[in-house]
């Protein structure tokens, strides 16, 4: 065969060979490869979302963490507020029960210094009926005389 004929069956074959490449090897090559580059676009796609989805929980989490925060500065301010209105509350209690004991001490001091004072009343009339014995030389009678030691006794 000369050089003319190879020539044409070389070419003959590499066309069938890329026929053949074209029609059976390179419909899957290609299909594999946008398979491939869907993927990846979806991969892409999915980190972006992923991504995203990261910054609003981030965006999320501060917010609930600001939000606890106030909370809690608000539950503190109250507690201080309760604990100053409880110590306010036993200031007042304890002020109160001081003044019912004070009232309840003064008013069993003048009781005794009542007391008191009609003991010595009674004392008094006592020693002036002995005084008066004394002086008279005779014995007075108490029975008798109780309106009169009764009189001596108010005015003393």
């Amino acid at each position: 065969m000369n050089l003319n004929a190879t020539l044409f069956v070389q070419c003959g074959v590499f066309f069938i060979l890329a026929l053949f490449t074209m029609k059976f090897v390179w419909p899957p090559l290609m299909n594999a490869l946008d398979e491939r580059a869907k993927k990846i676009a979806d991969g892409l796609a999915a980190a972006d979302r992923g991504r995203a989805e990261m910054q609003a929980a981030e965006k999320r989490v501060q917010a609930e963490l600001a939000s606890a925060r106030d909370e809690g500065q608000k539950q503190i301010i109250n507690a201080e507020k309760r604990a100053a209105q409880i110590v306010e509350d036993a200031k007042n209690t304890a002020a109160a029960e001081a003044a019912r004991i004070l009232a309840a001490a003064q008013a069993d001091a003048e009781n005794q210094v009542t007391k008191a004072r009609e003991e010595l009343r009674d004392q008094v009339a006592t020693l002036a009926v002995k005084g008066a014995e004394q002086i008279l030389k005779r014995e007075v009678n108490a029975s008798a005389h109780a309106d009169l030691l009764n009189q001596l006794k108010t005015e003393l």
